[in-house]
C-alpha cells in the first residue's frame, strides 16, 4: 500500500509539474461556465430549473472532453516510461509491476477528478448564484459529476492497456486518438445507420441494450440524461433508455467492468512485458 501511495504522490506532483492540472481545471471550468449560460437560456419558457438544462449541457460535454483528457493523460503512461529508461529505475526498488500501474492509474484519476469536480463545480454555483437550484437538480448534478469520473477513469484504464500493448509512444497516441474517435463518434454513427437500414426487423430490444453496453459514452449518455424527468425535455436520446429497459444499476455495473477490464488486461500485459 504504501508503494501505492509514493506512485500515486508521484504522479500527483507531475501533474502540477506539467500544469495537466490547472490546464485541464481552467479549460473545463470555461466550457463548463459557458455551456451553462448559455444553455440555460430556454428554462423560462419550459419552467425547468436552469441546473437541469446545465446538466444536460455538461454531459454532452463530457461525452467529448473527458474521454480525449483520460486518453492524452494515460496513453503514454507505461510506453513513455519505458521509452525514457526511468520505468526501468523505478522496478529496481521494492514495488511490484501492479503496485506500478494501480498506483499510476490512481494518480491520474485524482488529477481529472479534481479538474472535473472543480471545473463543473464553478459552473454549477455560479447558475445557483445567478437563477437559482431545486435540490432535486443538485443531486442530479451531483451525479452526473460522479459518473463523469467513472468515464474517465474507463478512458484511463484503456489507455493504460494502449500503453502496455505498443512499443512507442507514436504510436500509442495515434491509436488513443483512434479510440476516441470510435467510441466518441463513429459507433453512435455507426448503430444509428444500422438501426435505420434494420428497420426493426432483427434488431431486438435486448440486442439493442447490448450494443448500447458496448460502448462507455453511450452509457454514460444514458445515465445522466434520465438522472431527471425534466432533463428529457431537451435529451432526445432519453427517451432510448427507457424503451431499451436498461436499469441505472446495470449501466453502472457496465461502466465498472469497463474499467476493471482494461485495466486488469494492463496490469497482466505489463506483468509479461520485458522491460
Amino acid at each position: 500500500m504504501k508503494q501505492i501511495l509514493i506512485i500515486i504522490g508521484k504522479e500527483w506532483r507531475d501533474g502540477l509539474r506539467n500544469r495537466w492540472l490547472v490546464a485541464t481545471t481552467v479549460l473545463l471550468a470555461a466550457l463548463a461556465l459557458t455551456l451553462a449560460f448559455l444553455g440555460s437560456a430556454p428554462t423560462g419558457a419550459v419552467k425547468v430549473s436552469a441546473l437541469s438544462v446545465t446538466i444536460v449541457s455538461l454531459s454532452s460535454l463530457t461525452i467529448f472532453l473527458i474521454p480525449l483528457m483520460a486518453l492524452l493523460l494515460s496513453y503514454d503512461a507505461i510506453v513513455g516510461e519505458i521509452d525514457r529508461g526511468t520505468m526501468a529505475l523505478l522496478l529496481t526498488y521494492p514495488v511490484a509491476r501492479w503496485q506500478v500501474v494501480l498506483g499510476k492509474f490512481i494518480g491520474h484519476l485524482a488529477i481529472l477528478l479534481f479538474a472535473t469536480v472543480i471545473g463543473y463545480g464553478v459552473a454549477g454555483f455560479a447558475v445557483e448564484w445567478a437563477q437559482g437550484a431545486e435540490s432535486g437538480a443538485w443531486a442530479a448534478f451531483a451525479f452526473m459529476i460522479a459518473t463523469s469520473a467513472l468515464l474517465g477513469a474507463v478512458f484511463i484504464a484503456i489507455g493504460y492497456l494502449i500503453s502496455t500493448l505498443v512499443g512507442d509512444r507514436g504510436t500509442a497516441g495515434g491509436i488513443a486518438i483512434g479510440v476516441w474517435l470510435f467510441f466518441v463518434l463513429i459507433y453512435d454513427m455507426a448503430l444509428l445507420g444500422g438501426l435505420v437500414a434494420d428497420q426493426g426487423r432483427n434488431v431486438t430490444a435486448q440486442g439493442l441494450n447490448a450494443l448500447l453496453l458496448f460502448n462507455p459514452a453511450d452509457v454514460y449518455r444514458l445515465l445522466n440524461l434520465t438522472a431527471m424527468n425534466d432533463v428529457g425535455v431537451f435529451a432526445g436520446v432519453a427517451g432510448l433508455s427507457a424503451h431499451a429497459g436498461l436499469a441505472p444499476a446495470t449501466l453502472i455495473g457496465a461502466l465498472l467492468a469497463w474499467i476493471v477490464a482494461p485495466l486488469a488486461a494492463a496490469i497482466l500485459l505489463f506483468a509479461r512485458r520485458q522491460v
